[in-house]
């Protein structure tokens, strides 16, 4: 937000949670009201215009979802965040839909909460910024929440456009860490369907004997377990956009009915007897090779050119350099507002020191150590030693003789399975750090799948609790 303080309504029937909220995020420093009921809120949402809504799903008079839908009415520039110790995927999904910005289960961490409601008053910030400026300074800066200004951007800037427009299915390809499902919101928000749901699923991150069921729904019965009909994400994205992202992690038999989905844009629920007709626009994404993946038998030849009927190439961070700078000096900003300190540039000179490390696990990657940066440093311009580089200091070095392998100990004797364990040592905790601990993030750095990391943590001896 800018220098006016951000407005707050906090809503939940538990006082001692109220009190709590109210307390945290007055220390934040903004400017916080709160409700005790549905009705309360809703009279007083009537009356002020608030940046941000947080609001528990369950209340005495009402639903949080109806303090939603009234915020969004009076308001649809109020960013909501929904909270609950009744989560589940179908809520989160209602209150998605309805327009809600972000959904935590209780017991929450403070920390994660804290963060999400900077990120969320970000996002309405720079809404709010892109409404403001042309199209030319938005062309020049950022595409929705996309950042930079490098040729490569601009010409996804273009091709987001183009797509936009059309219905046809896109395939974003690229590096773990590069955005990909910015550009995927990007689209939806650009096309017809921008007031329609924008469901996005991580096909990684469901389990296999889920996956049918996450994606076209169940009925009542059909499994154990399955006590209620359940709607899949197929039709929660009816009318809007389902984004698939990790594509490539699908099994054979699931890109069999993923593939029927596609073509007929029919879904039959498990243990359903009809189908239901869904017009749901498909982006997927992969950091894979699919047309490898295809060859290799892994994947469906007909789903791969159904899916990849215009293809957008995400460029990595090594090949966009020109917009270090610029993605270095929002992060700096960002987490210098969110931790309250008035840290105001990023030296030159650690400019430079960015400009000669790859990062391999790209803006995710710079994020993060923008972030660690930013805690670490106590000065207000954040110069080269406040970079908290760790292993990346000897690998950006110009000159080092020091790095990962010693080629020379070979003529006197080695082991190598001992001096490959150092190196994937190295390489797994860096990948655990970068992820803030996140094993499943980590696995999408290195390339590996979960069952792997693990082995590889307890061979090497890595705490992983």
């Amino acid at each position: 937000m800018s220098e006016k303080k951000a407005r707050i309504l906090v809503v939940d029937d538990e006082v001692s949670m109220r009190e709590l909220l109210d307390i945290m995020l007055e220390k934040e420093g903004y400017a916080v009201s709160t409700a005790g009921s549905g009705r309360e809120a809703v009279a007083m949402i009537g009356k002020t215009d608030f940046d941000l809504l947080l609001c528990d799903i369950r209340l005495g008079d009402m639903t949080g979802i109806d303090v939603l839908r009234a915020a969004k009415a009076q308001n649809p520039q109020t960013v909501v965040i929904m909270i609950s110790a009744y989560a589940s995927a179908e809520t989160a999904v209602q209150a998605m839909n309805d327009g809600a910005y972000d959904y935590l289960p209780k017991p929450f961490d403070t920390s994660e909460l804290k963060k999400a409601v900077a990120r969320a008053l970000e996002m309405r910030t720079l809404e709010q910024e892109k409404k403001a400026v042309g199209d030319d300074l938005r062309r020049n800066l950022h595409f929705g929440l996309i950042m930079g200004n490098s040729p490569k951007m601009l010409r996804i800037y273009d091709m987001i456009r183009q797509v936009s427009q059309t219905v046809t299915n896109i395939l974003i390809t690229g590096e773990s860490g590069t955005g990909k499902e910015l550009i995927a919101r990007a689209i939806h928000q650009e096309s017809s369907r921008s007031d329609q749901p924008f469901i996005a699923v991580n096909c990684g991150g469901i389990p296999e004997t889920l996956m049918e069921s996450e994606l076209f729904g169940h009925r009542k019965g059909a499994f154990t377990g399955a006590s209620a009909d359940k709607k899949g994400l197929f039709e929660a994205a009816r009318k809007g956009t389902l984004f698939l992202d990790e594509i490539g992690e699908i099994s054979i038999p699931i890109q069999v009915k993923l593939l029927r989905a596609v073509q007929t844009k029919t879904v039959r629920p498990v243990g359903g007897n009809e189908d239901l007709h869904v017009d749901t626009r498909i982006i997927s994404a992969t950091n894979r090779n699919l047309e490898e993946e295809v060859i290799a038998g892994r994947f469906r030849e007909d789903l791969f050119y159904r899916l990849n009927v215009i293809e957008i190439k995400v460029p990595p961070l090594r090949e966009r350099k020109e917009d270090l700078k610029l993605l270095a000096q929002h992060f700096l900003e960002k987490y210098s507002k969110e931790m309250g300190k008035d840290i105001s540039k990023v030296s030159s000179y650690a400019v430079d020191l960015l400009h000669k490390y790859d990062f391999p696990g790209n803006i995710r990657e710079l994020e993060n150590l923008l972030e660690r940066s930013v805690a670490l440093t106590s000065t207000n311009i954040l110069l080269p030693d406040s970079l908290a580089l760790s292993i990346h200091k000897r690998k950006c070095t110009d000159g080092d003789k020091g790095g990962l392998v010693d080629i020379a100990a070979v003529s006197h004797g080695i082991s190598l399975d001992e001096e490959l364990d150092k190196v994937e040592k190295i390489y797994i905790e860096e990948a655990l750090k970068i992820s803030g601990g996140n094993k499943q993030k980590a696995t999408e750095l290195l390339g590996i799948n979960l069952r792997s990391l693990r082995y590889r943590l307890k061979k090497l001896g890595i705490a992983y609790d």
